[in-house]
This record gives C-alpha cells, structure tokens and sequence, in this order.
C-alpha cells in the first residue's frame, strides 16, 4: 500500500516556555510545551484557572512573546529565541484570526462594517470588502442582519459576525479564547459545529481554549495543561460533526 503523507501542521510549536518576573517574583506560565495542530483539526485547551491556556493562546497567536522555544505558523517560521518578523501586526492579519469570549464588535459599525474593518486594515478595497464580508455572514446564516448594529443582534448572531471578522482575512488559524461562555448550551453547540465547518471547509486549524464541558465532544483532541505544562493529549475518535444544514440562532 503507499505510505500515507501527514498534512505539514498549520501551527507548530517546541519547547516553549513563558515567565513574568525575575527572582522570588518570577512566575512560570509555560514550561517547555511542545505540540503541533494539522489543518482541519478542532482542539481544545483545557486546564485550571492560572495553568497556562490563554498565555499559550497568545503566544501561538504572536501577541506574547515566548522566553524561550520557537514557533511555526503555516510552514513560516516566526519565532526562535527571538521573533523573526519585523510586523507581528501584519503577520497577524495574515495567518490568524482571534475569537473572543465576547463578540467585541464596534458599537458604531454594522455587522457588515464590523467585518469590512478588518479587510481594510490589511490593504482591502472598500467594495472588495464589503463584498466579501456579506458572503461570509451568509455562509454563517447571519446575512440577513448585515446592516443591524451590534446593540440589536442576540448573543449567538453577534458571535457570528465575530466569526465572520475573524475569518474575514482567510487566516488558517483560528484562536478562540472561551467562544461559548456568554451562550447557552444551544447556541454554544452551533458556534462549535460552525468551527467545525470552518476547519473542514477551508483546512484550517482551529485552538479553542474552554471550561465548557458541553463542547467537548467538538473537539478532534484535548491538550491538558496544568501548572504551565502539557499534561495530556487526549484524542477523540469520533469528534460529533455538524448537521446539515446549520440550524440558524436567532
């Protein structure tokens, strides 16, 4: 039989570690943690409070700079001992999108302004923009409230558009810091099976960090950190696949 070819990971990192302070004050929140993330996958990050989960998020997503390792972004290698790109600004643009625990959308824009923003900091035409943020709010089935402002979308469209901000560069790699903490079990379910399509429609990687046992059948793996250190890696063999179609959440 030929020899079956892995996909090359989307994100990459080893022996990675992360102190503050210096002394009888220095605090590590990483330790030596080494993991690699294949386009396609949903992982989830799961630990304690103060074990090191969103400290790891914000060094994979070029917003903390590692005191030690390196790190691998989409075949680039962007940090060894030292960040090898110049404009950590750009490169964010370019390979990443964040997904907060809150929408965070700009109380002055409209779901699809919110979503052009980010196009045009990265150099977008207006109409290249616009265009293409209504067809990713209708590829999420919240096209229909593109120009409702962010005061009048429910919890789970207002997480949508976020979706769709976050994946208004194309990035492949998608950082979501507790996506689902502010949304009932339903909707959390729909933003999950929506990253889910995401991961597999575009061969992205999606990280999500989250104490949300509901979701964790979402997940293709489960890194386990504790005290700043990879614990466990758990796989799951049968990780639940969205239904066709999405249902919507109004």
């Amino acid at each position: 039989m030929p020899e079956t070819i892995e996909p090359k990971p989307l994100v990459a990192i080893r022996a990675v570690s992360k102190h503050f302070g210096t002394g009888q004050t220095r605090v590590d929140a990483l330790v030596d943690v080494t993991m690699s993330i294949r386009p396609g996958e949903v992982v989830g990050l799961l630990g304690p409070s103060g074990s090191g989960k969103t400290t790891l998020l914000n060094v994979i997503g070029c917003v903390i700079e590692p005191s030690s390792g390196w790190v691998c972004l989409d075949g680039e290698f962007v940090y060894d001992q030292r960040w090898l790109r110049s404009d950590l600004r750009r490169l964010r643009l370019e390979k990443i999108g964040f997904i907060f625990q809150v929408a965070n959308l700009l109380p002055f824009l409209t779901g699809a302004e919110n979503v052009m923003e980010v196009m045009e900091l990265a150099g977008t035409a207006s109409a290249s923009a616009r265009s293409r943020a209504i067809d990713l709010l209708d590829y999420l089935d919240v096209g229909h409230r593109k120009n409702a402002m962010p005061a009048q979308l429910s919890g789970g469209e207002a997480q949508r558009v976020a979706i769709a901000r976050a994946l208004a560069n194309q990035p492949r790699i998608i950082l979501a810091d507790e996506p689902t903490a502010t949304l009932d079990s339903e909707r959390a379910g729909i933003v999950m099976d929506m990253l889910r399509k995401v991961a597999s429609d575009r061969q992205a990687a999606v990280i999500c960090v989250t104490h949300d046992e509901n979701i964790y059948n979402r997940f293709d793996r489960i890194f386990h950190l504790r005290d700043g250190r990879l614990v466990s890696v758990s796989e799951n063999p049968t990780p639940r696949r969205e239904a066709e179609p999405l249902a919507v959440a109004r």
